[in-house]
């Protein structure tokens, strides 16, 4: 493995691993803010339990995603200091932003793990929006800086070599805005559907269990809102990659020839050699109406890139589809699950649907993963998309494979201590029934 390779393979692990506590940062607080709000309103004493379970939920993952995150600023300067040398000056902004965010989701947490009848219940309720708030902005601003890699504006390179940075239109980059709600939405999605899988698996042992009812409500609410929203936030990524990275958007679909009216595909395999997709399911014009709007559009292909410039098709396509597929499968339980709560006026239990949730609980989570993939390996081989090359980017320090495997058994144990606590958590979870067949959550 060369250098390069170990440098990318560790970030990407790094990467990959941190985001999983960045989304529940994001989505964890919105479930125990909704909870909240429902025992303020109602006086029912089990809203306030989940939303306190979910609290000790999200300062385990907090606490883990600061580990991570430290970890991620480190290897920035390490494994890629000609990335930070240029770099450096224009994302000061969005980074320094992010560590304002962090301290205050931090200080809102600690009101709300420990002021439980201590402080105002408004304000308690208040301090559990701003955990939502401030997590929510700490993603954003890291995402900023990432829209940035592939949209790269707001500096001037001047003739001696230095730069002239605008800092608020490097942040706001063109991409910034639907990339930032292509991420809020997908935490919402994932942490909603891996909530309602993990209560919807507990409610399928004891489905009279008024805890596990109150919960499984709260994550289908934020599940099939942010499902059904979901499309939306990815259709205006889609318009703007096909004008700013059109190689990105090629490799996704595997799109090899310049054509209008040119056709989404539905799996396939990519023949890198003869410049073709195979076994793919096609839709005429559909690519062309969603990255421009008409369906005579052309669409640009891989085969006008050069060899060099060209990002990996096959992984790109791949993570593509995993994301897609599991997108939809997640919109279509979304469907039935709103159809159904509008009819009967509560949230559905049926265990056809209940096993699907299940089934879905960790399906966010690996579109997520799927997105990012899609996001980093779309845009090799640059790292600031057509000013600076990965390869130029890497530190010259021979030896990274043996930190790779010194990470990689560092996040595997944090990763096993992290879901022994989580288990637990669940596994302490009140057993309450309704006094008679009544109840309903």
């Amino acid at each position: 493995m060369t250098d390069l390779l170990a440098a990318r393979s560790q970030m990407a692990l790094s990467l990959a691993f941190h985001i999983l506590f960045a989304v529940a940062g994001m989505g964890m607080p919105l479930l125990m803010a909704i909870a909240e709000a429902a025992w303020l309103r109602t006086g029912d004493g089990l809203y306030r339990e989940v939303a306190k379970r979910w609290a000790k939920g999200t300062a385990i993952l907090f606490a883990v995603g600061a580990v991570t995150g430290t970890v991620l600023s480190f290897e920035l300067g390490l494994l890629w200091p000609g990335f930070m040398r240029f770099a450096g000056p224009i994302l000061a902004m969005p980074f320094s932003m992010e560590g304002f965010a962090f301290f205050f989701e931090a200080i809102f947490l600690g009101v709300y793990l420990y002021g439980w009848d201590r402080v105002p219940r408004l304000a308690h309720w208040g301090a559990g929006v701003g955990v939502l708030l401030s997590g929510v902005a700490s993603a954003a601003f890291v995402v900023c800086a990432n829209a940035w890699m592939n949209n790269p504006t707001g500096y001037v390179v001047e003739p001696d070599g230095g730069l002239t940075i605008d800092p608020v239109a490097a942040m706001f980059n063109p991409g910034a805005t639907g990339e930032v709600l292509h991420m809020v939405m997908a935490a919402f999605v994932s942490i909603g559907f891996l909530g309602a899988g993990i209560h919807a698996w507990y409610l399928l042992r004891d489905e009279a269990n008024l805890f596990h009812r109150r919960g499984h409500a709260i994550a289908t609410l934020v599940a099939v809102t942010a499902a059904l929203a979901q499309p939306l936030t990815g259709h205006v990524i889609a318009e703007h990659t096909a004008h700013a990275q059109p190689a990105k958007l090629a490799a996704a679909e595997a799109q090899w020839a310049d054509e209008t009216w040119a056709p989404v595909r539905i799996g396939g395999w990519p023949d890198v050699a003869n410049e073709r997709t195979d076994y793919a399911i096609e839709v005429p014009g559909l690519l062309s109406v969603l990255a421009f709007g008409d369906p005579e559009a052309m669409v640009p292909g891989l085969s006008r890139v050069p060899i060099d410039d060209r990002p990996n098709v096959v992984v790109v396509h791949a993570a593509y589809q995993v994301m897609l597929g599991l997108a939809m499968a997640m919109a279509g339980v979304a469907v039935v699950a709103g159809a159904l709560w509008v009819k009967r006026r509560h949230a559905p239990r049926d265990r056809l649907l209940l096993w699907a949730q299940v089934l879905l609980a960790p399906a966010g989570l690996i579109a997520v993963e799927a997105g990012w993939t899609v996001t980093e390996v779309g845009r090799q081989p640059w790292v600031i998309q057509g000013v600076m090359r990965t390869s130029n980017a890497v530190t010259p320090v021979n030896g990274i494979s043996a930190s790779l495997v010194i990470y990689a058994a560092m996040y595997a144990l944090l990763g096993v201590a992290t879901l022994a606590l989580l288990r637990q958590q669940f596994a302490a979870a009140p057993v309450v029934h309704p006094h008679d067949d009544g109840g309903a959550a």
